[in-house]
């Protein structure tokens, strides 16, 4: 008579963690309950991260565009008022991208600025 071996999925799902939790410092790479602990909160900052990003990116996109604007003789909320007023729905991101590219797109669309008020 053979002996029942059993917790396949368990050594499986520890397996699984402790592969993610891989690189981390001390126990928490190595032992299970430390590792799922520190493995949701890695989530949760993965998470975070996801929404900072996108504001660290509008940020960033909103001071290129204010230093081209300052370099064309406007600044960044009279460009952008006048450019909601003449219809223009250029977002920040493409904005940002022809003031350090395209600069002379850019400066024409100041003067089309200056000229909408």
């Amino acid at each position: 008579m053979s002996r029942v071996k059993r917790g396949k999925v368990t050594h499986a799902r520890h397996k699984r963690v402790l592969k993610q939790t891989e690189g981390f410092w001390g126990g928490r790479k190595n032992r299970y309950r430390q590792a799922i602990r520190v493995l949701w909160k890695s989530w949760q900052y993965a998470y975070i991260g996801r929404k900072l990003k996108k504001r660290d990116f509008r940020r960033l996109w909103i001071t290129r565009i204010n230093a081209a604007c300052r370099m064309n003789g406007t600044t960044y909320s009279r460009l952008m008022g006048a450019l909601k007023k003449s219809g223009v729905e250029l977002d920040r991101k493409v904005l940002a991208d022809m003031a350090v590219n395209d600069m002379a797109a850019f400066k024409e669309l100041t003067a089309l600025a200056q000229a909408a008020k």
